[in-house]
């Protein structure tokens, strides 16, 4: 038999203290938090705030499935991706309305039928970043027309070319990875 177990809720487990913004970008804000522990001892936790962000996975009426590929600057190297973007108005924003943007402008594609796959925490342990996913087809090709400081290739794959970039390390984007499991690509 399975023991329960008992989950506290947050005030449970720290106490609030005060709050400092030690940094403010144009996309990430840093954040240190000054706690009190349930034993009582004082610690400060620092951790990103994200305004969260949308990924689509576009699949092409044979299968196939658009893929971007971009520099992401902090791993040094460019990366192969669903296309994604960022929530221009934080979780207010619709969700849906944000992944039909940034599919059109990474890609150039607009899809007739969309399902939301899940949320995920990206990096719970030191960012607050909720990536919302989903999978759209029916897709119809126009223009890419990415952001000023975008440079975006675009390219198609069958399932089983992802397959062998996963098993390659060619493919590691963790956000592509949930996506394409969830949407049953993989």
């Amino acid at each position: 038999m399975l023991k329960k177990f008992h989950e506290p809720a947050l005030d449970e487990i720290y106490v609030e203290g005060s709050n400092e913004e030690v940094f403010s970008g144009r996309l990430l804000k840093v954040q240190r938090d000054h706690v009190t522990l349930p034993n009582g001892s004082d610690t400060t936790r620092e951790y990103i705030r994200h305004p969260g962000a949308v990924a689509i996975v576009p699949v092409l009426e044979d299968g196939r499935v658009v893929l971007v590929k971009q520099c992401r600057y902090p791993l040094g190297t460019l990366l192969w991706e669903i296309p994604a973007g960022k929530l221009d108005h934080g979780e207010a924003e619709d969700k849906l309305e944000c992944a039909k943007r940034e599919l059109s402008e990474e890609t150039g594609y607009e899809a007739e039928c969309w399902q939301h796959l899940l949320s995920i925490a990206t990096t719970p342990g030191f960012s607050d970043e909720i990536i919302h996913l989903y999978k759209a087809w029916g897709l119809k090709k126009f223009a890419q027309h990415t952001d000023e400081d975008e440079f975006i290739g675009v390219a198609v794959f069958t399932p089983k070319e992802l397959q062998h970039m996963v098993d390659t390390g060619e493919l590691y984007d963790s956000k592509s990875l949930c996506a394409l499991y969830a949407a049953g690509i993989l």
